[in-house]
C-alpha cells in the first residue's frame, strides 16, 4: 500500500510540474498578444525562447510595459523549470534506485524460498492464484515479463521476477529446483508445453499444475509431466450449467472456502507422520467431530482412492489423506488431535 501511495504521489508531481511549465506559456503568449499586439504565432514565439532563456534579437518588444512584462516571464519561468526540473529528476531517479533495491532484495529473498510455488503470468489467472494464495499465507513467486505490469502492481507487495519463463535461467532463479509446485497461467499453449517440459526437467518432484486453451492440448501437457490441467472456459461453462437446477448447490458451496478466510473451511490433511498410537484407528475411535468440532468428508487412500463421506469404520492409516469441513479453529484442534500441526 505505501508504494502504491508512493506511486500516485509521484504521478501527482509530474502532472502538476508540466501544466505549470504549460501555464506558464500560456500567460506568456496572451500577455504578449495583449502588451504588444502582434500575432499569435509571434506571442508563442516570445513565450517560448523568453521561458527556454536562450535570449532574442527580434525586436517584437517595443513597449515599456512589454519589457517589465518579457522580466516578470523570466523570473516566474525560472521558478517554474528549476521546479519541473527537480522533480522529473527526482521521480526518475527515486525510481531506479527503487528497482534496484526491491531486485536487490528479490534476490536475497528469492535464494531462501523453499517449497514456494511458482505463478508464471499475471494476467486474469495468475492474479486470481496469487490473490488466493495470499489469502492462505502460502509463499510464492511470480514470473511475468512485462515490465510496466509489474510496476504497477508493486504497491501489493507480491513477490515478482520479471523475464520470460520459457527461458530455463528464469525458472532457475526463481528457485524452480526448491519450489514445491508451480503454475502456469499463459494464454498460450505452446508456451505452456514449452515451460512444462522446462519445469519437469528442472525438478523431477514438482508439481505442475497448467492453463490449457484447446483440448488437444490437455493430452499433450500431461505427457509433458503436467499433474494437472485446467481450462478456464471449461470450469467456467461447468459452472453455469449447475446453475440451472442446482443454483442453491452452487450457491452453498461457494460459502465453502479454501482459503482459511470464511466461516466454513475444506481443508486437506496429508497423515504422513501419524502417530504410532493412531495408526490404524477408525475414525469413530478417534472421535474426531465429539473432540474438536470438524467433520471428516472425504478420505484418500495411499493408492489414491477417494472415499467421499468415509463411514465411521474407516481406518486412519499412514500417507492418507483426510479432506475436512470446518472452521479453522476446528480444523486446528484436529490437528492437535493427530499430532500434524
Amino acid at each position: 500500500m505505501e508504494n502504491r501511495i508512493k506511486h500516485i504521489v509521484h504521478i501527482g508531481k509530474l502532472k502538476y510540474a508540466f501544466m505549470v511549465m504549460f501555464s506558464v506559456t500560456i500567460v506568456g503568449v496572451f500577455g504578449f498578444r495583449i502588451i504588444e499586439q502582434i500575432s499569435w504565432i509571434d506571442a508563442l514565439y516570445m513565450s517560448v525562447i523568453t521561458m527556454s532563456t536562450v535570449g532574442f534579437s527580434d525586436n517584437l518588444v517595443t513597449t515599456e510595459s512589454g519589457r517589465v512584462f518579457t522580466i516578470f516571464l523570466i523570473i516566474i519561468s525560472w521558478a517554474s523549470f528549476a521546479y519541473s526540473v527537480s522533480v522529473i529528476t527526482s521521480h526518475l531517479v527515486e525510481g531506479e534506485i527503487t528497482q534496484l533495491i526491491n531486485r536487490y532484495r528479490n534476490q536475497n529473498h528469492i535464494k531462501k524460498m523453499k517449497n514456494h510455488t511458482i505463478i508464471i503470468g499475471f494476467g486474469r489467472n495468475g492474479r486470481q492464484a496469487a490473490a488466493e494464495l495470499k489469502k492462505r499465507g502460502s509463499e510464492f513467486i511470480i514470473i511475468e515479463k512485462s515490465h510496466e505490469l509489474i510496476i504497477n502492481n508493486l504497491y501489493k507487495n507480491y513477490q515478482f521476477s520479471e523475464g520470460d519463463a520459457t527461458h530455463d535461467e528464469i525458472l532457475v532463479e526463481a528457485g524452480i529446483e526448491r519450489a514445491s509446485s508451480v503454475l502456469i497461467t499463459l494464454p498460450t499453449d505452446a508456451d505452456n508445453l514449452f515451460i512444462t517440459i522446462s519445469a519437469r526437467s528442472l525438478n523431477k518432484t514438482i508439481q505442475i499444475i497448467s492453463r490449457a486453451a484447446s483440448d488437444s492440448a490437455v493430452k499433450k501437457l500431461k505427457i509433458a509431466g503436467a499433474n494437472e490441467v485446467i481450462m478456464p472456459e471449461y470450469v467456467g461453462g461447468s459452472h453455469m450449467a449447475a446453475m440451472v437446477n442446482s443454483v442453491d448447490v452452487v450457491h452453498f458451496l461457494e460459502q465453502i472456502s479454501f482459503s482459511g478466510d470464511a466461516d466454513t473451511n475444506l481443508a486437506e490433511i496429508i497423515c504422513s507422520d501419524l502417530p504410532q498410537d493412531l495408526q490404524n484407528k477408525t475414525i469413530n475411535e478417534l472421535g474426531v467431530r465429539s473432540k474438536s468440532g470438524a467433520n471428516i468428508v472425504g478420505y484418500k487412500t495411499p493408492d489414491n482412492e477417494f472415499v467421499i463421506n468415509p463411514s465411521p469404520d474407516t481406518k486412519i492409516i499412514p500417507n492418507s489423506k483426510l479432506f475436512v469441513l470446518g472452521n479453522s479453529s476446528q480444523i486446528n484442534k484436529m490437528k492437535q488431535m493427530l499430532n500434524l500441526s
